[in-house]
């Protein structure tokens, strides 16, 4: 069964150009591989009952490890997460923006996707506010 002419062109056929990719991989896993064996031949395993103790910083572990956050904590994470997600969808629509026809229907529909964005933006943003999340009392 013969290649269609179109798929020849694009390269499909061509299995070298995926050999520096494939290269990297090794390289990478082998090194990986590498310093997970050097590191427990090479290094220190020395066991006691301070060693196996549970590290809190320096200090010595007091209470328990089921203590209640405030809700906050989640608030402030989940506005971070929105903020951040905002910023990797608006790096693409800058850069692609003013690339694009302004007469035609497109630019409008590129607009409209930004404001979508910037106002779920702002929707988070009070009701973080309005929920407290910003103050540190």
């Amino acid at each position: 069964m013969a290649v269609p002419a179109p798929l020849l062109t694009l390269g499909y056929t061509n299995t070298s150009a995926y050999l520096p990719v494939l290269m990297t991989v090794i390289i990478a896993i082998g090194f990986a591989i590498t310093n997970l064996v050097a590191s427990s031949l090479l290094g220190p395993s020395r066991t006691g009952r301070v060693k196996m103790s549970t590290y809190e910083s320096g200090m010595d572990p007091v209470g328990t490890a089921r203590k209640r956050f405030n809700v906050r904590f989640y608030l402030i994470a989940m506005v971070f997460l929105v903020f951040d997600i905002e910023i990797i969808f608006l790096y693409p629509w800058a850069v692609t923006f003013p690339n694009l026809d302004h007469t035609l229907a497109d630019g409008a529909v590129w607009l409209g996707r930004v404001l979508f964005f910037i106002f779920t933006t702002v929707v988070a943003y009070i009701y973080g506010y309005r929920k407290g999340v910003f103050r540190f009392d």
